[in-house]
């Protein structure tokens, strides 16, 4: 256990939260610049959230003003230190990572604030930043173990092979995988993610982090990938991953799934391709003859950009207690389906279809989607506790405020 900090780094550390808010964002953009210098730590992180137009600075600037804000009340960053320490695991961090990241970010702490990162307060912070790392080594050892020792675990990168490869719509096509050594594989938590590692020519290796979209089967995983326009991963997978193609893959992984027993309601919010967790959770919920009350709620631009529309029909109609109601932004000619809803999905919409007092809600999907429904539901009073949502890439901050 990680021995407490004293009062006096503490007080430092807290002391410096007004020069982080004015410098946060330079201290990360150098971090980032400095541990990047050394290849091997640049190559474990998924470089599409860095860069000047990246989320992951933004991301990691407000996850240490909340670290300098809470460092006396910790006990509110659990489920933060939880999700980072998932995400770690998928990316296959290591204790000996540890010390380039601290160096990095003690060293543009003292680059950025000058002459007012004084020793005293480069010490505090070295203390602190020991603090959260050990914190986050004891966890992700745990988790590490524990892949490890389950039924189809397993550390580190694991070659499957492309067994099936479906296109769902228009933009997204599913990639069903099999374990290249015949074995079985773990049973993931109906929401995790498995992260993949690529060797694209011409680019350093890549590293993503997809949702799985079927229920857990011991056996294979599907992923159901949307071709982004400048997705350098999603279109060397469209282009390049054909039955038989060989994929890097850590162990599912993530903060966002679940229960094996729902307790309560369950309503699935989903966009776009943030249905992939959903579908997920449905297949399960279906699998294993739940009894929970399930309302899938789904928005899609249009019917051809809609995926999986009648595979989650059929699993709907499977299940006595599931509705399903699907949203187009735009209606076409070819919208088939003359009961979709049109527009938006609304917090008003659904405090008026499901059963917003009692129901657990599940969502996934664009920012501006989270952002608007999360709202929403804490609006009309659904407390945290019932509001589960995941996030493709860094958390953003609106959310996690």
């Amino acid at each position: 256990m990680a021995q407490a900090l004293s009062e006096r780094t503490i007080a430092l550390v807290k002391a410096t939260v007004p020069a982080l808010e004015a410098h946060g964002l330079d201290i990360v953009h150098e971090m980032y610049a400095r541990m990047f210098q050394n290849p091997e730590i640049r190559d474990l992180f998924n470089q599409s959230h860095h860069g000047d137009t990246g989320s992951q600075p933004r991301a990691l600037t407000g996850a240490i003003l909340a670290y300098a804000n809470n460092i006396d009340n910790l006990g509110v960053l659990a489920a933060a230190v939880e999700r980072i320490a998932q995400k770690h695991v998928g990316l296959q961090i290591l204790p000996e990572h540890y010390p380039h990241v601290g160096n990095a970010l003690l060293g543009a702490i003292a680059h950025v604030l000058g002459d007012a990162a004084t020793e005293e307060i480069m010490d505090a912070w070295a203390d602190a930043y020991w603090f959260l790392a050990n914190l986050l080594i004891t966890r992700e050892a745990a988790i590490y173990e524990n892949l490890a020792a389950a039924e189809g675990g397993w550390n580190g990168w694991r070659a499957f092979e492309v067994v099936e490869v479906r296109p769902e719509s228009s933009v997204i096509t599913s990639f069903v995988l099999k374990p290249r050594d015949g074995g079985p594989v773990l049973r993931h938590r109906p929401g995790q993610y498995l992260t993949f590692w690529f060797d694209i020519p011409g680019h350093a290796p890549v590293k993503r982090n997809y949702s799985i979209s079927s229920a857990p089967n011991n056996a294979t995983y599907r992923i159901s990938v949307k071709r982004e326009p400048h997705g350098l991963a999603s279109n060397w997978l469209h282009d390049n991953a054909r039955i038989g193609a060989v994929l890097k893959v850590g162990a599912p992984a993530g903060d966002f799934f679940m229960p094996d027993v729902p307790e309560r309601p369950v309503v699935l919010l989903s966009g776009g391709v943030g249905l992939t967790p959903m579908v997920s959770m449905l297949e399960s919920i279906v699998a294993q003859g739940l009894e929970a009350e399930v309302h899938y709620v789904h928005g899609a631009r249009d019917a051809q950009t809609h995926a999986m529309g009648d595979h989650v029909q059929s699993l709907i109609a499977a299940h006595p207690k599931a509705r399903n109601t699907v949203f187009y932004e735009t209606a076409t000619a070819s919208s088939v389906e003359t009961d979709a809803c049109q527009g938006q999905v609304s917090g008003a919409w659904l405090a008026e279809q499901t059963p917003i007092q009692e129901a657990d809600y599940y969502l996934c999907g664009p920012r501006p989607f989270l952002r608007a429904l999360v709202s929403d539901l804490a609006a009309a009073g659904v407390p945290a506790s019932r509001i589960h949502y995941e996030f493709f890439g860094p958390a953003d901050e609106i959310l996690a405020a």
